[in-house]
Parts: structure tokens; sequence; C-alpha cells
């Protein structure tokens, strides 16, 4: 395993994924046969997961799923802070943090000084 990627915090989230996703399907398959499509539909879905799983698990291109897992690490600090809004600058697309509940303000881009308005 030497070189590996292994466990990060992007497939500790997909393992979980594919164990919901499956008890979702078994559940569901015992409902009925009306639900049976959707229960089969997830179980396909749970093995996708599961395969991206395992090829992250074993990629030896350690620069890319570092990469990933950084981008999942950002997502994830994002929708837990909740006193914060995300915007992108219109000029330049730097993403600019500015406060909740202060109505519209005028931000001014740290990177390029351009000036929008937006409500927070």
């Amino acid at each position: 395993m030497y070189g590996r990627c292994g466990v990060d915090q992007l497939n500790m989230f997909l393992l979980f994924t594919v164990i919901v996703l499956s008890v979702v399907s078994v559940l569901l398959s015992f409902l009925g046969s009306v639900f049976a499509i959707v229960a089969v539909v997830l179980n396909l879905l749970s093995y996708l997961i599961l395969l991206w799983y395992l090829f992250r698990f074993f990629s030896r291109n350690l620069e890319k799923r570092i990469r990933e897992n950084r981008q999942y690490l950002a997502w994830v600090s994002r929708i837990k802070d909740r006193q914060n809004r995300y915007y992108r600058c219109p000029n330049c697309k730097q993403t600019v943090r500015v406060p909740r509940g202060r109505g519209k303000i005028c931000i001014k881009c740290p990177k390029c000084s351009e000036k929008f308005i937006k409500k927070t």
C-alpha cells in the first residue's frame, strides 16, 4: 500500500454514503414492488460510489487525490459556516467572504478592487 492514497475525509464520506444508500435500498425493497425500482437505482448508485471509493483508495496519483480532498473540505466548511456568505467577484471570480445579516452592502474585492452590491 506504499504510495497509495488510502483513507481521507472524502473517502470516509463516500463509504458512509455507500452504507446509507445500501441500507435505504434494502428497506425500500421490503416495502413493495412500487419502491423496488427506486431500490435498484439506489443500489446501482451505491455501487458506483463504491467504485469511486476504491479508485481513490488505491490511486497512486496523490496530488490529485489531495486536491480533491481539499476541495471537499472547503465545501464542507462553507456549509458549516453559518455566520458568513460567500460571493464571487464579477470581474476576477475571486471568492469574497462577507458577514451575514447586514442587508445590502457594497463589497470590495480584495484582489481587483471591483465594487459590487449584494444582499447578505
